[in-house]
């Protein structure tokens, strides 16, 4: 009854899409007066139609009438709008193929489809838009400071990314940055997918009512199997015809009992073993212990007296011979027993050990280096000796053409030198005593850091060319301002007046004394160290182009005594009391911590290729470190007697200078090998004096000039001097 219903109910369903059908199509062929006569009744006209269509009778079967022949059209259009009408409906079942192709997307800027942007690598441009006009490639021209520096600021940058297909930067939503997380934590990208949904138990514990099959037992599971009656027959058949040996039992009853030295040849365990020695074997009897020995043998009564009064050990034979006339004499010896026993304790109890003895040539122990003359140029005489200052001159450097040399000292003065002339040709009074001077290391800029008491002074002494001259003032007068970052205090002034006459430019005010100031290799960024345990803030980076100043350490991890840059990677290398930490920059991170071996390091230089350091400690020594290597000093040196206070490397030759207390600088020659499989050498070749101990202080300073194999060096007697 329920189909039947179901049918009757379809059939209505259809009966009125037919008649709507018809509805359409009469009003598509009705004429305007046939419109106006249908207003006035539609219910006589509808009944009109449909009696025409059901109604086909007339009185003559051989022509059709007009009725039946418009019925027939009518059918046939009718027919004709039904499948327009199931085409219609397909087509919007169907799925549109073009629906999930990106090139038809109107939101995306770039129109060239999913190709691979690798295509357009070697091109200005990355793609093309909707009008046709090429997308060129936004200009990266950040260095690594510059990245370390906005990742500083930026609170967008750690979730900013960038577009390929645009090669613009986008910032990620927090929609993105969930499903990212879920994704790294092995999750699902859909949060409302629950992985751990209950399953259903179709086989549980439970006895149910109803059996999940019921299927029937099978009748051979209440039957032996043939199958496995015949294979125990074959496997039978070929025991006892001794084709299948089974397994023997071995009786563990009676103990086992071997001797432990039968086997001492070269297949035994023992033998394998890289220490170990085989059982020492007994002496076999010789004629003195013959029952019949020669007359040769035998002792006399001073040396039977003699044998008596040795000591057991001492003894040559542990017997005295005795001669019997017969075999059947001779009595059973009483230490028999006594001696196989202590024989088997030796065998038992008795350490052996394998040594091995190498004969050694205490010369061949010496490393053969080679003679001083064949590593020349290095700097053997002391040439010329720079005096004007009255107190300790504790820095010194040179700028990167190599004609001048800057030096500070205690009388607050910083007094710039022409080197060939040992000739003053500036002296700029700074009020306080100098701690440091750093010359930018960058040809394109005349510039000179000074530290003094707080505050670091920017120098522009207007001893280059004009070129050099001006590109040193747009450096000096960019008004590119930044706010500085939170938690560093610098005060940027500009000078005017007769500071502007003194040629200093620059103001940079710290919190506390800066002991060290040092530049970045390309001339925009210097750092300045402030030792205190008390504080975070020992290590301030500052930029001149942008003046703003940042601290890059948020805690403290020692007292800071030296900081350097890397000359070619974005590394930066912290020298602690103890220790030498080396960050890098683009990553945020600590890469290496160096252990220095040394109660207190005072001073750090890195080689030119950046792979090797030495740092000098006021214990008397001096450390060489392979970054590739070890974290652990290649080669200590220990040739000064008193704290070494600076060490310095050499932009060209391979050559390194310490200077110490005791009035004496020491130059090496470590040469490094591209190989990294051979170690660095290093041989002391000089040892350079000159200057005058002078309130137990020595050499304070040391630096290379940088094109020439020649010295400088500054002591507490008020003197440079240059070593060529």
């Amino acid at each position: 009854m329920k189909k039947i219903g179901l049918k009757r109910a379809k059939e209505e369903e259809d009966e009125q899409k037919k008649q709507s059908v018809c509805e359409q199509v009469l009003t598509f062929n009705m004429s305007p007066a046939e419109e106006e006569e249908g207003d006035e009744d539609v219910s006589d006209s509808e009944e009109s139609v449909y009696s025409g269509l059901e109604e086909s009778g007339s009185d003559s079967e051989d022509e059709p009438s007009a009725n039946q022949q418009e019925g027939r059209v009518l059918n046939e259009e009718v027919e004709q709008l039904e499948e327009r009408v199931l085409n219609e409906e397909e087509a919007e079942q169907r799925e549109d193929e073009y629906e999930k192709d990106s090139s038809d997307e109107e939101d995306i800027r770039n129109t060239v489809g999913n190709v691979p942007m690798d295509w357009y690598k070697d091109f200005p441009h990355i793609g093309y838009d909707l009008e046709g006009r090429r997308i060129y490639k936004p200009i990266r021209n950040k260095d690594e400071l510059d990245q370390f520096l906005d990742k500083m600021e930026n609170p967008e940058f750690w979730r900013t990314v960038c577009d390929q297909q645009t090669g613009s930067d986008v910032v990620l939503s927090e929609d993105q940055l969930e499903l990212i997380k879920r994704l790294q934590r092995g999750q699902f990208g859909d949060v409302s997918f629950n992985e751990y949904q209950p399953s259903v138990e179709f086989f549980s514990r439970e006895v149910m009512i109803h059996p999940v099959t019921n299927r029937p037992s099978d009748k051979r599971s209440f039957i032996p199997s043939l199958t496995e009656k015949d294979k125990v027959s074959k496997m039978v058949h070929a025991i006892k015809m001794g084709w299948i040996k089974p397994r023997r039992v071995e009786d563990d009853s009676r103990g086992r009992y071997y001797d432990l030295w039968t086997n001492e040849d070269s297949s035994s365990i023992l033998n394998k073993h890289r220490m170990h020695l085989p059982a020492p074997k007994l002496r076999l009897p010789g004629h003195e212990e013959s029952y019949n020995p020669p007359p040769e043998y035998l002792l006399t009564e001073e040396e039977r007296a003699l044998w008596e009064q040795q000591d057991p050990s001492d003894r040559k034979l542990p017997f005295v011979p005795t001669k019997f006339s017969s075999l059947r004499h001779v009595p059973a010896f009483s230490r028999f027993i006594h001696e196989r026993f202590e024989r088997c304790l030796d065998l038992y109890l008795c350490p052996r050990q394998r040594k091995l003895r190498v004969n050694v040539n205490p010369e061949d122990l010496i490393p053969k280096l080679p003679k001083p003359r064949d590593l020349l140029p290095f700097p053997t005489t002391q040439s010329l000796v720079y005096r004007g200052h009255s107190g300790l001159v504790r820095s010194i450097s040179v700028s990167p053409s190599g004609q001048w040399l800057a030096s500070g000292s205690d009388d607050g003065s910083v007094r710039f030198w022409e080197v060939c002339s040992a000739r003053c040709v500036r002296t700029v009074q700074t009020g306080g005593a100098v701690k440091s001077v750093a010359w930018n290391p960058n040809p394109a800029f005349c510039l000179l850091a000074v530290a003094l008491d707080s505050v670091v002074l920017i120098l522009a002494p207007s001893l280059a060319d004009g070129h050099v001259t001006s590109s040193s003032e747009r450096l000096l007068k960019s008004q590119q301002e930044a706010e500085p970052s939170e938690g560093v205090s610098c005060n940027w002034v500009e000078t005017k007046g007769e500071e502007l006459n003194q040629w200093i430019r620059l103001k940079i005010g710290h919190p506390k004394v800066v002991h060290q100031v040092t530049w970045h290799s390309k001339g925009d960024y210097l750092a300045s160290v402030m030792p205190d345990h008390s504080s975070h803030l020992q290590v301030l980076i500052h930029q001149l182009s942008r003046r703003r100043s940042q601290n890059p350490f948020s805690r403290n991890k020692g007292l800071v005594q030296n900081v350097s840059f890397h000359p070619l990677r974005p590394y930066f290398f912290v020298a602690t009391q103890r220790s030498v930490r080396v960050y890098n920059l683009l990553k945020q991170q600590l890469t290496k911590k160096l252990q220095a071996n040394a109660k207190w390091v005072s001073s750090m230089a890195v080689h030119p290729t950046g792979d090797h350091v030495i740092c000098g400690s006021y214990d008397c020594r001096l450390s060489w470190f392979d970054l590739d290597l070890s974290t652990k000093p290649y080669r200590m040196l220990r040739h000064h007697k008193k704290a070494v206070r600076g060490v310095a490397y050499h932009r060209g030759y391979p050559l390194f200078a310490s200077a110490s207390d005791d009035g004496s600088v020491i130059v090496c020659h470590g040469t490094v090998y591209s190989d990294l499989l051979q170690n660095p050498l290093i041989v002391p070749v000089k040892v350079l004096r000159g200057h005058v101990i002078t309130q137990d202080l020595g050499v304070l300073d040391v630096t290379f000039h940088p094109s020439q194999p020649w010295l400088f060096s500054s002591g507490a007697d008020g003197t440079v001097r240059l070593y060529t």
